[in-house]
């Protein structure tokens, strides 16, 4: 089972507000600063174990809760600002089926990410769109999977764009008036007994938002790169400890065909622990912080909640 918004925030994934906030240059920067502080900025992250295979015919309810926040602002790999704080609240509603197709297990389904994002400090002036997010539909393909553990998947997924979204806002963390494809594979291959290893890799296209900005501009922006590595010890069945370091790259944006040069290199580590209170019943929780970023503001801290039902 593939993934979280991220990372809705998850870190990412949408809209960097750069141009039309001014002419001055760390304005302009901050307007980016705030896109990419959103926790749907880096959108397709995994946790730990979420490629395990699950038999044709579980359904699976989860409920995530995600906060984060940041306040050092970095442009070109510099530190320009340390007042410009975001703070960023986010829920995820997902539900997904195992099904059996052709004698390969299939896992579609959807999330809905809704929730706030509050700045403060050199970003006090910025408004933001809050609310429901952009509807997500993904299907996790099992290409191979066996008895040792072992797992190849492919997940394509689709952000619709029916979020709540306003041109005349700042920031739109969470409806971005734009269409988003991403298609990611990932390996499980456990080490021993003890240790299990999850490689997970994505790249990701963007729709253009024809709507951005009081004057109604254009924002495109070119295909980013996901590599994410996961290592699980686990204590027992029901119980797993992990180790996790995350690299995302790309995705400059161009107003009107205007680039903005805010291309992305951000680095992240996060410890993490899942439990199976029963077995139908699973907690997880992590924790994380930006190891290194070359535009935006920089993230100290990002809890991570989850609960997994089997139905």
């Amino acid at each position: 089972m593939s993934t979280k918004i991220e990372r809705v925030t998850a870190a990412g994934s949408f809209q960097r507000v750069v141009a039309f906030l001014r002419n001055d240059t760390r304005k302009r920067i901050a307007g980016g600063a705030l896109a990419l502080a959103s926790p749907l900025a880096f959108a397709v992250s995994v946790d730990a174990g979420d490629y395990d295979h699950a038999p044709a015919g579980t359904h699976l309810g989860l409920l995530y809760y995600q906060y984060s926040s940041g306040e050092a602002l970095y442009a070109g790999g510099r530190r320009i600002d340390d007042n410009a704080r975001v703070r960023a609240q986010v829920g995820i509603v997902r539900a997904v089926k195992y099904v059996d197709i052709g004698g390969v297990t299939v896992a579609p389904q959807v999330l809905l990410p809704f929730g706030s994002v509050q700045t403060a400090g050199t970003l006090n002036s910025a408004s933001v769109r809050n609310g429901m997010g952009d509807l997500i539909l993904a299907s996790t393909v099992f290409l191979y999977k066996d008895d040792h553990r072992r797992v190849l998947g492919v997940t394509p997924w689709l952000w619709l764009p029916t979020g709540q979204y306003s041109r005349s806002r700042t920031l739109n963390p969470f409806g971005e008036n734009r269409w988003k494809f991403a298609l990611q594979v990932a390996g499980v291959m456990p080490l021993g007994q003890a240790f299990t290893l999850d490689l997970v890799g994505d790249v990701q296209y963007y729709g253009n938002n024809r709507d951005f900005g009081p004057t109604r501009r254009t924002l495109s922006q070119q295909h980013s790169w996901d590599l994410q590595s996961h290592l699980r010890y686990h204590l027992s069945p029901a119980t797993a400890l992990s180790l996790s370091i995350s690299q995302f790259t790309g995705g400059e944006t161009k107003i009107d065909g205007a680039s903005q040069n805010d291309r992305q290199r951000r680095s992240r580590a996060s410890i993490g622990a899942s439990h199976f209170l029963a077995p139908d019943l699973q907690i997880l929780g992590s924790l994380g912080k930006d190891l290194s970023i070359e535009n935006g503001v920089r993230e100290d801290l990002r809890v991570n909640l989850r609960m997994l039902k089997v139905f």
